[in-house]
């Protein structure tokens, strides 16, 4: 598996690490198929499973820096060993637990040679680096199924269990995929859309009339309830039943069927009804203790916008329409989203505008016959959000890794603060290849040292970054942080000089609280 890695690693070609993949997977024993892809892909659980390493680098350092590799002493690691090391590793805690991690993770460190070892630091701080995530995997299981990728990735949809799906698919085939059923209390994998500035061009995408909802500065949950049982799954499927007790009570009082599976947004609200910036919405999702007291200090608003399962029935392969209109049947109105269904841009240009001065974030729009498909982001669904941007000093830059090996493209952005700069965030997002490629040279030759992968540059290329929200953040010098920053143009016709000032920051953050509310804790 080590070797695998080094090889998906040294190839950018997705049809290459797809047939590695499959050549890989078709190797394995039967056992160690749903490990060994979780491992490929960084991980050790499924996504809903909650268990964590919770190991940190100053261990890892120990381990490393006191471990003499024995390899030749020892029996060769096996991915059944290093998994079933790692899982003992989570379920590790208590007193003395500490010390007992580790001495496991030493037991695996002085078995391996320098290229498994690694690939195991790799695994454990999720950082493979390889190319390959859930998409690529997906199509390298499919591969070696001799099944559609489609097949492949509905199953994940209905499990979100990539080791599992990957076992069914060489075990089973066709026939084992298309047996795979939703279970309740289980989180489906969520559907995703594409990002768009123009309304006009998602009307013609959609051919005509298109669903139009708010698109609301909240986390998107799923909620699944069997009678007076509701669990409740953020968007990455972690289970955040006990951090929303208020949302629990509403669905139980509130919904009609009391076997479905509803989607929607919640969202946290301040003074006077406005939505709570998302960070404030984050620190009830964190929150494990005292809950009923944050219950009162940020209430929460739920917003359904899907109804994926109800009475028996899965309904992922229904059009949007009728998804609609049988979650209308058993939700009161005042919980559904806000939307209009329309072909008029000037419409949509209102009612986008109404969103934003509600304090949300723009609006979703949904081609009327789309059916639910989990992990794909085409054109059956578009984000349209207006954005804000800056021009800001690149003051430093990362090594990629993967397609963006040997490119200096993760780079760290920085506003004026008098004669400082200061950081107020990083992004990869928004250039083409070529940029990445002409970024790479320019800042190689501002370089003034080296440390760690990052190169840092005297200040001296600006560069536009659009983003949908100023945070505030004590990880940055600048006391900010940009939410979903992007890069969207080189300004070679401004000098450091004339990026945008510290003040500018400030006054954009306040801006926002025009249409949202502030929170004191």
């Amino acid at each position: 598996m080590a070797g695998l890695c080094k090889a998906l690693e040294a190839t950018t070609k997705r049809k290459e690490k797809s047939r590695l993949l499959a050549e890989f997977l078709h190797g394995l024993e039967p056992g160690e198929v749903a490990p060994a892809v979780l491992l490929v892909v960084g991980s050790i659980f499924p996504e809903f499973d909650p268990r964590a390493l919770e190991v940190g680098w100053s261990t890892m350092r120990r381990v490393l820096d006191g471990g003499k590799q024995t390899t030749l002493l020892n029996e060769p690691l096996t991915i059944d060993v290093v998994h079933k090391t790692l899982s003992s590793i989570a379920q590790t805690s208590g007193s003395g637990s500490r010390r007992l991690k580790s001495s496991l993770l030493e037991g695996l460190i002085s078995r391996a040679d320098p290229v498994e070892v690694e690939v195991l630091v790799r695994i454990i701080f999720k950082e493979m680096r390889i190319g390959v995530n859930e998409g690529v995997m997906l199509e390298g299981i499919a591969e070696a199924a001799g099944v559609k990728t489609g097949l492949v990735r509905r199953a994940l949809m209905l499990t979100g269990d990539l080791g599992e799906v990957a076992r069914i698919a060489l075990t089973e085939g066709e026939e084992g995929l298309g047996e795979v059923r939703m279970r309740m209390f289980v989180p489906l994998k969520p559907m995703l859309a594409s990002m768009s500035y123009d309304i006009a061009e998602v009307v013609e995408a959609h051919s005509g009339e298109t669903a139009f909802e708010y698109k609301f500065d909240g986390a998107r949950i799923q909620i699944h309830r069997q009678g007076d049982v509701v669990r409740i799954f953020s968007r990455r499927l972690s289970d955040v039943t006990e951090s929303i007790p208020d949302i629990v009570r509403l669905i139980r009082e509130s919904i009609g069927s009391e076997d479905a599976v509803l989607e929607g947004e919640v969202v946290a609200i301040g003074e006077g009804g406005k939505p709570l910036p998302f960070q404030d919405l984050m620190r009830r999702f964190r929150r494990v203790h005292e809950v009923e007291e944050m219950v009162e200090k940020i209430p929460l608003r739920l917003h359904l916008f899907d109804l994926l399962y109800m009475d028996g029935a899965l309904l992922i392969d229904e059009p949007y329409v009728e998804r609609w209109r049988l979650m209308e049947g058993v939700c009161p109105s005042e919980l559904l989203a806000e939307r209009i269904v329309t072909e008029d841009v000037g419409e949509v240009e209102a009612f986008l505008k109404r969103a934003m001065e509600a304090g949300h974030e723009g609006l979703m729009a949904k081609r009327l016959d789309s059916r639910y498909t989990p992990g794909v982001r085409g054109k059956r669904w578009f984000k349209i959000k207006p954005s804000e941007s800056l021009d800001l000093v690149v003051v430093a830059a990362d090594w990629g890794y993967g397609r963006r090996t040997g490119w200096l493209s993760n780079y760290h952005l920085a506003v004026r603060d008098g004669l400082e700069y200061r950081v107020i965030g990083k992004t990869f997002k928004g250039l083409t290849d070529e940029e990445f490629k002409w970024m790479t040279e320019r800042l190689e030759g501002l370089k003034v040292r080296e440390v760690k992968g990052t190169v840092h540059v005297r200040p001296g290329l600006v560069v536009e970054v659009a983003f949908n929200e100023i945070q505030r953040s004590r990880q940055y010098a600048s006391g900010y942080a940009l939410r979903f920053a992007r890069v969207t143009r080189i300004r070679e016709d401004m000098g450091p000089g004339d990026a945008d000032t510290l003040a500018r920051v400030g006054s954009l953050y306040e801006g926002q609280f025009r249409f949202k509310a502030k929170v004191e804790l």
